[in-house]
C-alpha cells in the first residue's frame, strides 16, 4: 500500500471533515478505516482502495455538504493531483457513491465490489451497537429532533426523500439502524454485526421499560 497517498488522502478527510458535529467526523471515520482494515483482512481484495474510500466516504455526503456534485469534482481533482490512476478513482468514487442506505432506497445503488461491500460494512458496523446508539442520539439532537414521540409510529422508508424528512431519534433505529444487520456483506462484518444488533435490541427494550 501506498502510505504517503494514503496519507495525503486522510489529511484531504481531515480538512474536510474537521468540523463536523454530526457525528460524522474524524472519530467516526477512523473507525470504519479500522474496521474495513480488518475485514479487508478476510478477504481477498485491493486494500488501498478500501482504506482510501473509508477515509472519503462521507467528505461528499449530501446530508452534511451543501453541494454535493462541487465536493465530488473537488475529491476527484485532488485524487488526480496526488496521482492516482483513471481506474483507482473510478472504483474509489463508485464505492462512494453507491455505498450509503438512503441511496438504496431510491433503487439507484449499483453492485459493490468486494472493496464496496467491505467500507459498506464498516460504515454500517460504526452505526450499530454502542457507538452506534450515541451517534444515533447525537445526530438526531443536531438536527434538533424529538427524542421520543409514541404518537408517532416509525415508517417503512420507500424513498432517499422519505429518509431525509425529520424522525423522532427513536424511530431512526427501527427505520434504518435495527435494519442494517441483515444487509451486511461479508461473513467478519456479520460476526461484529450479531453482537452490535443484539445491543441495539436491548438498549431499545431497556429504553421503552424506563419510558413507562
Amino acid at each position: 500500500m501506498d502510505n504517503q497517498k494514503i496519507l495525503a488522502i486522510k489529511q484531504f478527510a481531515q480538512s474536510k471533515m474537521k468540523k463536523d458535529q454530526s457525528g460524522h467526523g474524524m472519530d467516526h471515520i477512523n473507525r470504519v478505516v479500522r474496521l474495513a482494515e480488518k475485514i479487508s483482512a478476510t478477504e481477498t481484495c485491493d486494500r488501498f482502495i478500501i482504506t482510501a474510500a473509508a477515509y472519503l466516504h462521507d467528505t461528499v455526503d449530501d446530508k452534511l455538504v451543501s453541494d454535493s456534485e462541487l465536493a465530488f469534482q473537488e475529491l476527484t481533482e485532488f485524487l488526480k493531483e496526488i496521482q492516482l490512476s483513471t481506474i483507482q478513482i473510478q472504483q474509489i468514487t463508485h464505492i462512494i457513491k453507491n455505498l450509503s442506505f438512503s441511496q438504496a432506497l431510491n433503487g439507484n445503488s449499483e453492485k459493490l465490489t468486494i472493496e464496496g461491500q467491505i467500507v459498506q460494512d464498516a460504515d454500517r458496523l460504526d452505526a450499530m451497537g454502542a457507538i452506534g446508539i450515541t451517534r444515533t442520539i447525537y445526530y438526531g439532537a443536531s438536527k434538533g429532533n424529538q427524542l421520543y414521540d409514541p404518537k408517532i409510529k416509525p415508517r417503512t422508508l420507500g424513498s432517499k426523500a422519505e429518509y431525509r424528512e425529520e424522525s423522532t431519534i427513536i424511530n431512526h433505529f427501527y427505520e434504518k439502524i435495527l435494519l442494517l444487520n441483515e444487509t451486511l456483506n461479508t461473513d467478519y462484518a456479520k460476526v461484529l454485526g450479531k453482537k452490535r444488533h443484539e445491543f441495539l435490541e436491548s438498549f431499545l427494550t431497556e429504553f421503552f421499560e424506563e419510558w413507562d
